[in-house]
């Protein structure tokens, strides 16, 4: 990616990136690419989406997707029973409130769409059953005020749920991942917070219960990727050449006990400036 292109609208990167061949597999692994509903059907459909489903736990009511974007989970709220508001600041008719907008039409889906910033929620205490927010939290301006207001506007057993978040490791780490990030070069905008921020700022919101997913733990997090084509690619970066070899060590990864092991080692060794987390909490 050429790092001399900057531009004044995350629109107009997206729109450059687009046009960009040999970032095809970017723009289709972040759903930007077109037409949307094809984009949002896919999201509902990846093993991301079907692990989102599982912390659900079959709740349905009032959803509301924080820093909504294009609205690929907004759709996928939707299609599971769910009364949405999508919460994006951004005008934009490619990825923001004008993009969902004309999904929500397209797809004759119950999102209604508000444009605002997640630290100042223009909505009453306990009106939402489940808070989403998917990629949202680092982008934040105060983290801490962020999650109170999540906490504020859940009703009591509702869910919270912060996904896909970019964790360093000590500070000094910050400015390598912003130097590595393919997008934050395009636009800025990207950020990240310690572990421990994370889980303090949801603590102090007043969540007392927080299920913390490290980044090899589950699909929330290591999406695009399948758990099948995870594995297949640690075998392929293992740079072992032999073909019977290959297949043996594939072979392992299958065994019941040996890949929640690896998982375990992964995680203590995993130290790459803005690997991804996710956090499910509850209000009492």
């Amino acid at each position: 990616m050429n790092e001399s292109k900057s531009f004044s609208t995350w629109e107009d990167a997206v729109v450059w990136l687009r046009q960009q061949p040999n970032q095809n597999n970017l723009v289709a692994d972040c759903y930007y690419d077109d037409p949307l509903l094809s984009a949002a059907n896919r999201y509902w459909n990846s093993e991301e989406w079907n692990a989102v489903k599982t912390k659900l736990n079959n709740n349905t009511g009032k959803a509301l997707d924080i820093g909504a974007g294009r609205g690929i989970a907004s759709y996928a709220l939707a299609k599971e029973g769910f009364e949405v508001t999508a919460l994006e600041p951004d005008p934009s008719s490619i990825v923001g409130a004008h993009a969902i907008r004309a999904l929500a039409t397209e797809s004759n889906l119950p999102i209604h769409v508000v444009e605002n910033f997640s630290e100042n929620l223009p909505f009453s205490n306990d009106t939402f059953d489940v808070v989403f927010a998917r990629a949202v939290l680092h982008h934040t301006n105060n983290l801490e005020t962020a999650c109170s207001e999540f906490y504020r506007v859940l009703k009591p057993g509702g869910i919270f749920l912060g996904i896909r978040e970019h964790v360093i490791s000590k500070l000094n780490d910050l400015d390598l991942f912003l130097e590595q990030h393919p997008l934050h070069q395009l636009y800025g905008g990207e950020h990240a917070y310690l572990l421990k921020q994370y889980v303090s700022a949801i603590n102090q919101a007043g969540f007392n219960t927080i299920e913390v997913i490290s980044p090899w733990q589950s699909p929330l997090n290591f999406a695009p990727y399948t758990l099948e084509s995870l594995k297949t690619e640690l075998v392929t970066r293992s740079g072992i050449k032999q073909p019977v070899l290959n297949r043996s060590l594939r072979a392992l990864l299958d065994a019941p006990i040996v890949w929640p092991l690896l998982r375990s080692i992964l995680d203590k060794i995993d130290h790459r400036p803005g690997r991804l987390y996710s956090f499910i909490a509850k209000r009492n």
